[in-house]
C-alpha cells in the first residue's frame, strides 16, 4: 500500500462528504485520537452476546416492545 496515494484518497472522500454527521464523526476521531472504542473493551463473551441479538433481530426473531411490556408490567 502506498501510504501517501491512501491519504490522498481519504482527502479526497473528505472534501466531498456533505453529510454534516459524519463530518462530526471524523472531527471526534481528529481531536480525540487515542480514545478506545468500546467494542475494544468488552469481552469476546459479550461481544458473542452481541452478534448473536443483532443476529436474530436480522432474523427477525424478536419480540415486540408491548408484549415484553404486558409480561413485565407488574415490576416496571
Amino acid at each position: 500500500m502506498n501510504l501517501d496515494s491512501e491519504k490522498l484518497k481519504i482527502i479526497d472522500w473528505i472534501a466531498n462528504i456533505t453529510d454534516e454527521s459524519m463530518i462530526a464523526k471524523i472531527k471526534l476521531l481528529k481531536d480525540h485520537p487515542n480514545e478506545t472504542d468500546w467494542w475494544d473493551e468488552i469481552s469476546d463473551a459479550e461481544k458473542a452476546s452481541i452478534e448473536r441479538g443483532l443476529a436474530d433481530a436480522a432474523a427477525g426473531r424478536v419480540v415486540p416492545h408491548e408484549e415484553v411490556r404486558k409480561k413485565y408490567e407488574k415490576w416496571l
